[in-house]
């Protein structure tokens, strides 16, 4: 009876739930539609056109009584209210504007990057920091904001992959959606809650030689089964809004490329929000080629399914136009302007514009600054420590080296336009507040990270007087982010020279990276005891790494990216395809290449001769202090139908005497398909805690629904056939089991 109770009162909730939300359903497409019915074209051009503020307040609001402007980029918080009272009360309609900023990951409290982020594999780190990010922005007026990015990274020279969740399709979903329900919350019109913006739509991430805006060639197979993916995952989640990407790809520019916008976007996927362009995105389809002016340009976008254009005002000066010659019709902008408002209506900026001056501020708060201080912890990634170097003794002298030690503004990464570098607390300022006991010298060695003096005398001397050599080096963090790409992803200035002068000392040396990026470390390694990375950690970055150099944290991130050995591995990922002559265990060094050998003595399979097969770290990397062993791996079927699933478990065990968090990692392969299938793909993870001694059985639910694909005929479907499964530590290794679908 009992059951039948719990049973028949969720049932009511569930259907009261849904009759509520059918009611507010129809209330907001009355109001827009009705709204949408006493505009003008102008008015209604107005709400497709987003203006950057570049010019007084007067002249601001000027346009905006006159509708001309539906959203306002990069506005003084402080002049948000007076602009909204033009839209609001001096203009016809009264139809407030959409506010949006690039708070990528944070607004003040800065996190780590997105990059590093991802590499906690730990979907609350995302969330807890677009919840932050939201909460601060929602109180300055800020309501929409450009994140996240959701690009499938694969080359390290591309700038923007400091602004991405990786290069594995399954984590950048996980992580992605995360973020969306950070910034949304559970209802856009609360008051700690933003509009999130999916970008860029799609595959910018793959831009020839890791130039950035450069052209794509992504086909339709990888672009449905690697690219598209974190897209429609994050659209499920909620996402409010989409942003096209600035490529082409294999000659259609994205702002202008109506099988993504509307095929895929509308008709498969039911998104009801808006679509943005990126800046001036549209009108460069003229560079491209693709449209002849500008007015051509405002027609293929439209047609195409542009909803709102960012700073070009091709809109604005040539749908009149366009509609007169029959080009466009009203119903084109009806459509558009509707998804606009839809968006505005959730944002309870009907009700709510302006921006309550008398709140209490909750940016830099306790709260906040705890939970990047966390993120920060948890985005790192242990990769090397020799002889347990790591954590160092309380009791030990500490050299502090390197141009990244005290680097305020560097620390806070890419997209951080609005972080305070006098809140940020670096390595050393992290010695000087919570450390203050530790008994260090600081001689920095070099002054910034492209710094080409090779004067370490002083640097050298600190060295010699201490137990250990903490080198910070990196990356500035204008080295990375948009348009900042690279052909040369090692170490930059003479920050390798330095290491091998700390070395030289025959002290101990921890090197400690703060960087946009995965760098080309290999030459640097045999100069280090230790390495901890960390990509870009944020406000509190300082404080969580001496929290983890000295234990009070334990390592826990693991790396969302394959880190190469030199630039000419690049594109190298874990979830490749497999070729005919994929490479034997066996590679030759160079240097043991007999002269004259013959030609076909090394071998005819796929390797460099010069750098072999293997990355330097695969994808899923990462130490602890801790020892984790995996055993006993159990599938609960070794066959399963196409509609079936099976459970897949593991005992993983803490061998060590240290507490600590592990990510356990499901990978699949599928060993035959209608097209090739890569030689791994993630699946699953959990991030669990283990007290020293202690085991724990990891169980995973696999679906088979989990191993559709799109195939040979681009249906996506599970293909019956032979699989191999994976529970391991990383994409390299692990407990090995096979398993059938019928």
């Amino acid at each position: 009876m009992k059951n039948f109770l719990t049973s028949t009162t969720l049932f009511l909730i569930i259907s009261f739930s849904c009759i509520a939300q059918q009611k507010e359903n129809r209330q907001e497409d009355i109001f827009i539609k009705n709204l949408l019915s006493r505009m003008t074209l102008d008015e209604k051009l107005g709400q497709m056109n987003q203006t950057h503020f570049n010019t007084t307040v007067d002249s601001m609001c000027m346009k905006v009584r006159k509708g001309q402007i539906g959203s306002l980029l990069n506005i003084d918080p402080k002049q948000i209210n007076r602009i909204q009272r033009a839209a609001v009360k001096e203009s016809r309609l009264g139809i407030p504007l959409i506010i949006g900023r690039d708070v990528i990951h944070g607004y003040k409290t800065i996190f780590p990057i997105p990059l590093g982020q991802a590499a906690s594999f730990n979907p609350r780190v995302p969330e807890n920091g677009a919840r932050v990010a939201a909460t601060e922005s929602r109180e300055q007026g800020i309501v929409w904001t450009f994140a996240p990015m959701l690009d499938i990274s694969r080359d390290a020279r591309w700038g923007r992959i400091a602004e991405s969740l990786g290069e594995d399709p399954y984590l950048a979903s996980i992580m992605g959606a995360a973020m969306v329900r950070g910034f949304q919350g559970n209802k856009l019109s609360d008051n700690n809650s933003m509009a999130a913006c999916l970008k860029h739509f799609v595959g910018y991430g793959a831009a020839e030689g890791g130039r950035d805006y450069n052209s794509t060639n992504i086909p339709i197979h990888l672009m449905r089964n690697v690219y598209l993916p974190p897209f429609q995952k994050a659209i499920e989640a909620g996402a409010a809004t989409l942003m096209t990407s600035f490529n082409d790809n294999d000659g259609i520019p994205s702002s202008g490329n109506d099988f993504l916008l509307r095929t895929v976007l509308r008709d498969e996927w039911k998104f009801d929000g808006f679509v943005v362009s990126d800046w001036e995105s549209m009108s460069e389809m003229i560079e491209h080629g693709y449209a002849k002016d500008k007015k051509d340009v405002a027609r293929i976008s439209l047609k195409a399914g542009m909803d709102m254009e960012m700073t070009s005002e091709t809109y604005l000066k040539n749908i009149k136009e366009l509609i007169k010659e029959g080009s466009v019709s009203v119903k084109d902008v009806d459509n558009a302007v509707l998804n606009i408002l839809r968006i505005k209506y959730r944002l309870g900026l009907f009700e709510n514009p302006y921006v309550d001056e008398k709140v209490v501020s909750t940016i830099y708060s306790p709260e906040h600054l705890r939970k990047a201080r966390q993120a920060a912890v948890e985005s790192a990634v242990l990769l090397k420590n020799a002889n347990n170097i790591l954590p160092l003794k309380s009791t030990a002298k500490i050299a502090i080296i390197g141009p990244m030690a005290n680097a305020a503004h560097d620390q806070l990464g890419t997209w951080s336009f609005d972080g305070d570098k006098n809140k940020t607390i670096t390595p050393l300022k992290a010695l000087q507040t919570e450390y203050s006991t530790v008994n260090y010298v600081y001689e920095p060695g070099l002054t910034y990270s492209r710094d080409k003096s090779l004067n370490f005398y002083k640097a050298i001397k600190a060295v010699e007087s201490a137990d250990v050599a903490v080198v910070f080096v990196g990356e500035e963090s204008i080295l990375s982010g948009e348009a900042h790409s690279l052909s040369n992803i090692n170490l930059i200035g003479q920050q390798s020279e330095l290491i091998k002068a700390i070395k030289s000392t025959g002290k101990p040396v921890v090197m400690v990276v703060i960087a946009g990026r995965p760098l080309t470390i290999e030459r640097d390694l045999p100069y280090v005891d230790a390495v901890l990375y960390n990509f870009h950690p944020g406000t509190m970055g300082g404080l969580a790494i001496m929290d983890l150099l000295f234990g009070k944290e334990n390592p826990s991130g693991k790396l969302p990216v394959t880190f190469v050995r030199e630039v000419g591995q690049i594109p190298m990922y874990y979830n490749h395809n497999n070729t005919g002559r994929p490479a034997q265990d066996w590679i030759p060094a160079m240097d043991n290449i007999p002269q004259e050998a013959p030609q076909t003595s090394l071998g005819n399979t796929s390797f460099y001769l010069d750098s072999g097969k293997n990355p330097l770290f695969p994808f899923g990397y990462g130490l602890s202090y801790s020892k984790f062993e995996y055993s006993d791996l159990q599938l609960s079927a070794t066959e399963i139908p196409q509609n079936g699933s099976l459970i897949a478990k593991a005992v993983i065990k803490n061998t060590s005497k240290v507490d600590g968090s592990e990510v356990v990692q499901l990978y699949i392969r599928d060993l035959v398909g209608s097209i090739a299938r890569p030689v791994k793909e993630l699946k699953g993870f959990q991030k669990i805690f283990l007290k020293a001694g202690e085991s724990k059985t990891v169980e995973f639910n696999l679906n088979a629904i989990d191993l559709a694909f799109y195939g040979r005929d681009l249906i996506k479907k599970v293909e019956p056939g032979d699989f191999e499964i994976w529970i391991s530590k990383n994409s390299d290794e692990g407990l090995k089991g096979r398993f059938v679908v019928r």
